[in-house]
This record gives structure tokens, sequence and C-alpha cells, in this order.
């Protein structure tokens, strides 16, 4: 094994084996021996069949991208062997389903034929494939049975397929302990949800659309312990209507979709801005337009979450990279579209989504509900006062003598509707002024973007979202800064430029291909040089995107 403490595992199988939950608990193990763990997954769309896989990463210092360079490949079909064997390093250790894959080197466990015999659940095969990993690279049946009985509860079945499929394996080498603490896993979509209850969110709602449906899943699952409500309207219109409905009337309120989504939500996000009701929108993208490829990887969104909707939009959008971030980040989203009174979106991909992270709460700064700014007058209430910043004092429905107005037309300050040329002017210019306090608070923070690699480096790469995991580590130990963008609307665009100081050649990497990134940069009158460009429904590896980087500071 050429580095036990930077590990690449891959399991796989049919749709419908549970390979995603095995892997799952394949990092959990890893993450008990003190490894940060990063578990990327494929699926189709469908129930059963197909092929689906987890991709471990278990590694002594964070990382956030995985390996396609494998160590170790648990193959639960013969398909699995078919598809990753030649992803297989030099020292790397097959283990494969004997009842369904013949003549391979490696070692052969017929999982299926212990399963029978046992007379388990079909699904509980993949707990003697776990047991015959675990003791392949040294670690305790005892711990293999304790987490096989937190994740399943208490089976007897269950418990001595594991331990026959740790008997028919022999030790090949000993994994290293770390001395991390460890930290619990999380999946992308479920840190967002919780960075948005930390910041007072009171209500969810979503029409189940891939990838952003874990949310969904979550908050549902936990809504008690954490205090808010979930509700699943009948499509995509009636979730962001029935939310603006829910902001108005004063619950901190985010809904979830994908692109296709936010395009039947366009019309009612401009709603949003022009009546000033805050809203947190999540939108998870997916691969090409239309239904692309509705379980895969894209960056390809940008632009329309960016400009989408009609009119002048005073929107904020945010996009994390790593757990840590996304936690922040949708806190940081909630309190600023509260304070400002405009929609704001959380863009990310199908690899945030879906993806496993460890997640270290120590790393990220305290997120708390930020009052927003209430009328505290006694006289009468007018929902659109002209503020010298742009935002108006808020009060909702229910309070005592105040009419709270919310309109889709233009209005003014009472919000009566209004057609004569300086009324309609007087608003926009309202709605401006928020648009530059906004901009100056966004250029205040830390959280707007992020640098990494040699701070000195005359050539620069422009990041956003979960690729930021995989520039940063092809960036080690070359020229090479990568500066990522946290906050994309309104850019940080001062920030920006003082990153790029110095800088010869400004590079963008994304996950599209028409360079939506550099067009976005190049609006805010920031020049990009070159682009790299990967549109093949998978995020950049770091090897592929090292490759790239040498060529630049050839």
């Amino acid at each position: 094994m050429k580095n036990k403490t930077d590990l690449s595992i891959l399991i796989g199988g049919a749709a419908g084996e549970g390979s995603r939950k095995a892997g799952e608990i394949i990092g959990k193990l890893l993450e008990d021996q003190g490894y940060e763990i990063y578990i990327y997954e494929e699926y189709p769309s469908l129930i059963t069949g197909g092929h689906n896989f987890a991709s471990i990463r278990a590694t002594k210092e964070k990382k956030s991208a995985h390996r396609k360079d494998l160590d170790i490949l648990l193959a639960l079909d013969k398909r699995t062997v078919e598809e990753h064997k030649e992803d297989l390093n030099e020292e790397g250790l097959l283990i494969y389903n004997g009842d369904d894959v013949e003549d391979e080197e490696g070692i052969s466990l017929s999982i299926e034929t212990i399963r029978k015999e046992v007379g388990g659940k079909e699904i509980m095969k993949n707990s003697a494939i776990i047991a015959g990993f675990a003791k392949a690279v040294g670690i305790e049946l005892e711990k293999v049975l304790d987490l096989l009985k937190e994740e399943f509860g208490e089976s007897k079945e269950n418990a001595e397929i594991a331990k026959r499929g740790y008997e028919k394996v022999e030790k090949k080498f000993e994994i290293e302990k770390i001395d991390n603490e460890t930290k619990p896993l999380i999946t992308g979509n479920s840190i967002l949800g919780l960075g948005a209850v930390a910041a007072g969110l009171d209500e969810y709602l979503a029409y189940p659309m891939s990838p952003s449906t874990g949310v969904l899943h979550y908050l549902a699952q936990h809504k008690k312990e954490l205090g808010i409500t979930v509700s699943q309207p009948e499509n995509e219109l009636s979730v962001i209507n029935t939310a603006l409905g829910s902001a108005y009337a004063g619950a901190r309120t985010m809904i979830g979709t994908s692109g296709g989504g936010f395009a039947l939500m366009s019309e009612a996000f401009s709603l949003a801005a022009q009546s000033e009701t805050p809203l947190v929108l999540i939108e998870s993208q997916r691969m090409s337009p239309a239904s692309g490829v509705p379980t895969y990887h894209a960056q390809g969104d940008l632009l329309f979450a960016a400009y989408g909707g009609h009119g002048d939009i005073i929107r904020i959008m945010v996009s994390p990279g790593d757990a840590e971030q996304g936690f922040e980040l949708s806190g940081l989203a909630m309190n600023l579209a509260w304070k400002y009174q405009t929609p704001a979106i959380i863009l990310t991909e199908k690899d945030f989504s879906d993806t496993v992270f460890s997640f270290d709460k120590s790393k990220v700064k305290e997120v708390k509900p930020e009052t927003e700014k209430l009328f505290e007058g006694n006289d009468d209430y007018n929902r659109y006062t002209i503020e010298e910043d742009g935002t108006s004092p808020l009060s909702y429905p229910g309070e005592e003598g105040k009419v709270v107005k919310a309109t889709s037309y233009e209005h003014d300050e009472k919000g009566i509707a209004v057609e004569d040329e300086e009324s309609i002017k007087k608003m926009q210019d309202k709605r401006l002024k928020k648009l530059k306090s906004l901009k100056e608070e966004i250029e205040s923070l830390d959280q707007a973007i992020e640098i990494y690699g040699k701070e000195d480096a005359k050539t620069a790469v422009i990041v956003w979202g979960i690729t930021k995991g995989a520039a940063k580590e092809a960036a080690e130990g070359l020229d090479i800064k990568v500066i990522q963008l946290k906050i994309l609307q309104p850019l940080p665009e001062k920030q920006i430029k003082k990153a790029l100081e110095g800088v010869d050649t400004v590079v963008t990497a994304e996950c599209n291909s028409t360079g939506q990134t550099a067009k976005l940069l190049q609006a805010n009158n920031i020049k990009v040089d070159k682009k790299i460009l990967k549109y093949t429904a998978r995020p950049f590896l770091p090897s592929e995107l090292k490759k790239e980087f040498k060529s630049l500071i050839k």
C-alpha cells in the first residue's frame, strides 16, 4: 500500500443492493480510526439495476475530493469489477462477490452463499463484505458488529453474516490509527439544513427533485428535535408560493429544488424581490438542460441562478465547497435574506449535496439568528418606507394597528400600486440603495472568498462550489494560487481584484461547457485568460486539475 494514511476505497453494486449505505458504514469504520472522510457517490435514476458505487477517501489531513486511483475495490457484482478494476493501483486489493465473479486475482468472498446459510435478508450480504474489508485492513470484528447494531438494530443473522465474512478473509495489512478527534459524518444536503436551523429556520418546503431531495428527507426526519415545520406541497409552484406566504407571515423559510424546479419558480422568485419578501432557496444543480442527467454533477446553472427571473432583482447567492462552509454559508444566506428583505440562493451541485463529509464544528464560526430590522413605532406603518440604506422596517400581519402590505405591483411607500414615472423611479432607487448596502457588507466579509496555494503565484485559478477541494489539492506544491468564490452575488469584486494583484494569468475551472464563471467575472470587469472546463457529468479529480495546472506554468 503506497500511503496508508490516504486511502481510496470503492464499493459498488446494482441499485437496490445497498452499496451506498455500505460505503457510509465503511466511512464510519475508518472515521473511528481517526481518518478524515469524504465519500463520493454515483447512482443512476433507477430504483433497481444499473450501477451504483460509493468512493471513500480516508485521509490524515482533510481532503475535499475523491481519488479514482483505488487502493481497495469491493465488488458486490461482476459489473463493478468490469467497470473499476482498471482503476486499482499496482498494490491495490480486490475483494469480490465469489457468487457472481469468477477467476479474478484478489479475495473471493461468497457473500450470497453466506447469507443463505445464515438465513438473513438479501441486503445483509453486504455485512459480509464490510466485515471482510475490516479484516483485510486490521480493524477489529467487535467494531464492525457494534456499528452494524447501531445502524440496523439488533440482528443475530446480520451479526453472524458479518462474523463469517470476517473469518474467511486474511489480514493483508494494518492501516495506521490516527490520533485525531472523531467527527460526525454528514451529507452536504443535511449540513445546509442544519446551518439554516442555526440561523433561525422555522419552515422548510420542497417538492422532491434530485439532487436537493436529501435536504427535505433530513429535515423531515429530524423536524421535532430541530423545532421546525417541514412540508411537501404538490409541485414547485406551490412550494415557492406557500413559502412566500410563510415568510410574509414572519416565519424564516427555506425551499429546495434543482434547475428545472427553479425555472418553474422564477416568476414567484421575482415576486419575492419586488415585494421585498425574504426567502432562501437551495438550487442543487444537475447535468444538462431539461431533465438532463438528473442524478449527476454539473455547474451549469450559474448564470441562470445569477440572473434568472424578470426585472431588476436584488439577490444574494452563496456556494459552499465543503461541510464547514455549507453550515456557515447556509446560515449567512438566511441572515442576509432577512436583513436585506430579498431572496437568497444557495447554489450547490450534486457532488456537494450527496457527498458525505467529516464535519469539524470546531472550525466553524458561530451561526445564530440575526434580528431583522423591525418597525418599533406606534404611528401608521408603511411597509416600504424609504430609508437611507434602502431597507424598510418590517412588521408582520397580526400586529395591532398595522396594515402589512405585500404586492407584486410597483408601489409607493404604503404599498399602493403606482404607474407614474416619478414614483416608479423612486422605488427602484430605494431597492438600488439596498443593493449598495449589501455590496458594502459583502466586501467586508471574510466569508466572501478563500485563497489557497501559493500567495505570490503569477497564475491564479478561480473556482466555486465543490471544485474547491480538487483545485486546492491539485495546487499543492505548484506555483498556483487558487481563489474560491464563496459569495457569487453580489460578486465581491474588490476582494477578487485584490487577490489578483501581481497575477499575470487568470484561469477559471468549472464543470460546464460554456465558461459561465468566466462570463460572470468578465461582466464584473475581471479579465479571464483561460478556461478549464469539464462537462462529463462528473466533478474534477485532483489528478486532472494538477495536469492542467502544470501546463499553465510551463
